[in-house]
């Protein structure tokens, strides 16, 4: 029996030969978009998101179209599973149709449910507990900058301990990096679980784990500074002055990226809310790269698409 990776559902179902892989290949479709034009011809990939996108939307639309084939955009409340009907049935349908189903929900378990059902791959395009694709398309930017030698380099997250700072401490793991992340103690830090996960792929990669909670600290000597929004999509309303009172001291200032490596990046998944989790001075400036980073969500989950249906991916086995 085959024990190729059927589905991208967690960032920790890639290996890293996988990521490599998939780095090399999304490289060739930044320079040459259509050179696999026909790797999806006559065939639909369906595209279901209960939130709302704009960069996960365009990447994936863009990405099966640039491989020949249809992308069927769906909401929650165009489907009958807003009106009932299970996961699992949803997904054996949507499997006699596509090729393969990119989903961006709320709850990881929702993602997890469509993949055990569905016959064709399932790429988690972002849960409130992870998001895969944005960090293929994070790592593909860092390669771009800094090449595949990554010893003696830092890379530091501050803020909110999300889904992109869960996903952050994954990939870095895997990828044997220094990950840093730096959060306010307690209810925003990330979770213990993720944290023990990460040091666990550590202990055979290589990699640096370290969870702080001294911004300073952490930015100091960092090749990478990255951060997200501090009020995600599926926040409670009511913790909001809690939040930002607790975040406060993490915004990344013009005076923070002096403390970091001479040859530092500014990363950010966007949207991003300058004034709150950043100054317009760094993320407009010279240091940023977010914009080459967010391009860079299309030729990631282009990579996707090509080597998820053609079986090439080892997955952590």
């Amino acid at each position: 029996m085959s024990t190729n990776l059927k589905d991208l559902l967690r960032t920790a179902d890639l290996s890293k030969a996988d990521i490599e892989l998939l780095l090399d290949t999304a490289a060739k479709f930044a320079k040459n978009p259509l050179r696999s034009k026909k790797a999806l011809a006559k065939k639909t990939v369906a595209i279901y998101m209960t939130k709302s996108s704009t960069r996960t939307r365009l990447a994936s639309e863009t990405a099966v179209a640039h491989l020949g084939g249809t992308p069927i955009f769906l909401r929650g409340d165009e489907l009958q599973i807003g009106r009932g009907e299970t996961i699992s049935d949803t997904a054996k349908i949507i499997s006699g149709f596509c090729s393969a189903l990119i989903v961006r929900t709320f709850a990881q378990s929702d993602v997890d449910e469509l993949g055990k059902y569905a016959s064709v791959p399932v790429i988690n395009a972002l849960t409130d507990d992870d998001h895969p694709t944005q960090l293929l398309a994070d790592w593909l930017t860092i390669r771009e900058n800094f090449g595949k030698d990554i010893k003696n380099r830092k890379f530091v997250y501050v803020g909110d301990g999300n889904n992109v700072a869960n996903a952050w401490l994954i990939m870095g793991a895997t990828m044997g990096a220094h990950t840093v992340v730096a959060t306010p103690a307690g209810k925003w830090a990330p979770k213990t679980a993720i944290v023990e996960h990460a040091n666990k792929i550590a202990q055979k990669s290589g990699a640096k784990i370290e969870v702080l909670t001294d911004v300073r600290v952490a930015a100091t000597g960092a090749s990478v500074i990255y951060t997200d929004v501090w009020m995600s999509m599926g926040d409670s309303e009511s913790d909001r002055a809690e939040k930002m009172s607790a975040l406060k001291p993490f915004m990344v200032t013009p005076e923070l990226m002096s403390l970091t490596a001479t040859d530092c990046i500014f990363m950010h998944c966007l949207p991003a809310h300058r004034g709150e989790e950043v100054s317009a001075e760094v993320i407009d400036g010279p240091r940023s790269v977010v914009w080459r980073q967010a391009f860079h969500r299309r030729t990631t989950i282009q990579a996707l698409l090509y080597h998820l249906t053609k079986g090439d991916l080892k997955g952590n086995v």
